[in-house]
C-alpha cells in the first residue's frame, strides 16, 4: 500500500508539473464582438484515431507553451489546429505540436479559435479572423513579458487552420473588429501544412468552405477567401507541407499559394510527398517520408535566422 500510494503521489506531481507549463489566455476577456448568446451552445470534446479534438468554443483562448529559458530562440508561433471548421483538432494538431515546438527554442500557442457558427455569430465569416487577428496583437502586446522578439511571431496551421493561418497572412489589415491599439496583427512566417487554400469550387475542401461560407457564397466572397488571390507584397513568408496522394484537400491548394508567393518574390519552400494522407501531424510511424517535414522546417527556420 504505502508504494502504491508513492506511485500515485509521483503521478499526480508529474501530472501537475505538466499542467504547470502552460497558461490559457482568454482572448476577449471583455466580450466577444459581434457575438450572440446561445444558452444551449456547449463546448463539447471527444477523441478519435488522431487524438483529442474540441468543437463548440464561444469564448477562444490561447494555451501558451513557452520555451524552456535554456533553449528560447525568441521565436514565437501561434497555431492553429484544423478540423474542417466543423471541429479542432486539438491534440494532434495543437498540443503535440506545440512540444515540438518547444523542443526547437519556439514559444508556442495554441489557438481555440470559434468556429463559424451562426448561433453564436452575428457575420461567421469573420469569426476565426477576428480570434486570429486578436491572438497575434495579444502575443505581440507581450511580446517583452514573455521573453519573445516581437518581429519573430509566426502563425501556423493545419487543414481547415491553414485557411485560417493563411487568412491572417493575406488578411491581417481587414478591420473585422476594433483594436484597442496599433499593434500589428501581420505574421512574421507562416508554416502551412497540409492547408486549405481556396475556397473556389473543385480545389477548396468543400466541407470546410460549407461551413465557413455557407452553401451558396457569392462569386465575391469565394474571392475574397480564396487566399492565393489575396496575395501581396505584404504577405509574410511561407513554409509548406503536403502530401501528393492526400484524399481531403487538393493538393493544389499548396501548390497555388507558392506560386503566388513566388510571383511576388516572397520567400518561400513548398515540400511536397508521395505518401501521407491527410491529418498526419508530426508524421506517422511508418517509412513514408512525410514523417520528416519536421526537420525540413527546422533548416527553414534556421535559414531565416528565427531559430540557431
Amino acid at each position: 500500500m504505502y508504494k502504491l500510494n508513492l506511485i500515485i503521489v509521483s503521478l499526480l506531481l508529474c501530472f501537475t508539473a505538466a499542467v504547470a507549463q502552460t497558461r490559457v489566455i482568454e482572448l476577449w476577456p471583455n466580450g466577444v464582438p459581434d457575438s450572440k448568446y446561445d444558452p444551449s451552445y456547449k463546448v463539447e470534446i471527444g477523441t478519435n484515431k488522431n487524438g483529442a479534438w474540441e468543437k463548440n468554443i464561444s469564448d477562444p483562448t490561447l494555451d501558451y507553451y513557452p520555451a524552456s529559458v535554456n533553449k528560447a530562440s525568441g521565436t514565437a508561433v501561434i497555431i492553429c489546429p484544423g478540423g474542417g471548421y466543423s471541429h479542432l483538432a486539438i491534440e494532434n494538431e495543437g498540443s503535440k505540436i506545440a512540444q515540438w515546438l518547444n523542443s526547437i527554442g519556439v514559444t508556442a500557442f495554441v489557438l481555440k479559435y470559434r468556429l463559424p457558427d451562426t448561433a453564436i455569430m452575428i457575420n461567421k465569416t469573420i469569426g476565426p479572423l477576428q480570434d486570429a487577428q486578436r491572438a497575434m496583437r495579444i502575443v505581440r502586446r507581450h511580446a517583452k513579458q514573455w521573453k519573445i522578439d516581437p518581429n519573430k511571431i509566426g502563425i501556423m496551421g493545419f487543414s481547415a487552420g491553414g485557411h485560417v493561418a493563411s487568412t491572417l497572412s493575406t488578411h491581417f489589415n481587414q478591420k473585422v473588429y476594433k483594436p484597442v491599439d496599433s499593434i500589428s496583427a501581420r505574421p512574421d512566417f507562416s508554416i502551412l501544412v497540409y492547408p486549405v487554400i481556396s475556397m473556389e469550387a473543385g480545389i477548396t475542401h468543400m466541407g470546410s468552405r460549407i461551413n465557413l461560407l455557407g452553401k451558396h457564397p457569392s462569386p465575391a466572397l469565394v474571392m475574397m477567401y480564396s487566399n492565393e488571390l489575396q496575395v501581396n507584397k505584404y504577405t509574410p513568408p511561407a513554409f509548406l507541407v503536403q502530401a501528393m496522394d492526400d484524399p481531403v484537400v487538393p493538393v493544389q491548394n499548396s501548390i497555388d499559394y507558392a506560386l503566388a508567393l513566388r510571383k511576388y518574390k516572397i520567400p518561400c519552400e513548398l515540400h511536397l510527398y508521395e505518401k501521407g494522407g491527410h491529418g498526419f501531424g508530426l508524421g506517422r510511424k511508418n517509412n513514408d517520408t512525410e514523417s520528416s517535414w519536421t526537420e525540413a522546417c527546422v533548416k527553414w527556420l534556421k535559414m531565416h535566422g528565427f531559430i540557431k
